[in-house]
């Protein structure tokens, strides 16, 4: 059996239109689905509107009380119903869900490394951390999970977590308890992971670690697409049969899109 893990981010999420067509392209995957989905973008443009400003390092946002109510309100809820409710009308039937339904996903508050750093409400989500048993009983049951980026710490607290990092360990997860071929993919507004941010065709049809290593020391990468090629490989090292990054419209096409490799 195969299973899909999809992670959708960026503007396909802030914008409705592009929405809709990724989750039109995701329901068309034939086998086992999951859906993982962020929402930093719009959550950024909620904090605007509420005048609090978001503060990120090195790609990840920084999360304070105030902050975590709000990514809480806007990825468990206000993003994530509305995918439920999209996915419904496709006739997939979807069941949305935060890290502590089900218990599917426990984390831990992050270790402050750098004393002068603090990330607040972030968890940290780790090998032990996927509810592997539920999220395989719901795909029995024909129920499609759409996981957002909250998780819990098992103390009352919910997390903030990388989608990323969350898509990757899910991945890692279930091909380590079941026997299952695991493909995950990593779906945003553009081909590929770009040589030149200004041409959407200058994807790299492949990326090794190596190379992976060089593009990141000149900065041809930067920002999120730096944990997401972190995830991707951390994927394929821990047994993950295929791992991609690129425009959901080539979700069920083998070209069109950067293949990480080891």
């Amino acid at each position: 059996m195969k299973i899909h893990i999809v992670k959708i981010g960026g503007n396909l999420i802030s914008d409705q239109k592009w929405l809709n067509f990724s989750l039109k392209e995701f329901v068309k995957l034939q086998g086992d689905k999951i859906l993982i989905h962020g929402g930093g973008k719009k959550a950024t443009l909620i904090s605007d509107q509420m005048g609090i400003t978001p503060k990120f390092i090195q790609g990840r946002r920084i999360t304070d009380k105030e902050t975590i109510d709000l990514v809480v309100m806007t990825y468990a809820g206000l993003i994530n119903k509305n995918i439920v409710a999209r996915l419904q009308s496709y006739y997939c039937n979807a069941l949305g869900l935060c890290g502590a339904d089900g218990n599917c996903l426990k984390s831990c508050f992050r270790l402050k490394k750098n004393p002068y750093i603090d990330y607040g409400y972030v968890g940290d989500i780790t090998n032990k951390s996927v509810n592997t048993y539920f999220i395989k009983f719901l795909l029995k049951n024909n129920i499609v999970p759409v996981l957002c980026s909250i998780t819990h710490n098992g103390k009352g607290n919910l997390l903030n977590t990388n989608a990323d990092t969350i898509a990757a360990w899910i991945a890692i997860s279930l091909k380590k308890d079941f026997k299952d071929e695991i493909e995950l993919h990593f779906c945003f507004e553009k081909k590929g992971v770009l040589r030149d941010l200004h041409d959407e065709e200058s994807y790299l049809k492949r990326i090794d670690f190596p190379l992976f290593q060089i593009i990141r020391k000149n900065h041809t990468i930067k920002n999120g697409m730096i944990p997401k090629l972190e995830n991707a490989f951390l994927a394929l090292k821990n047994g993950v049969s295929k791992v991609s990054i690129g425009h959901p419209y080539y979700l069920n096409d083998l070209n069109n899109k950067t293949i990480i490799c080891l």
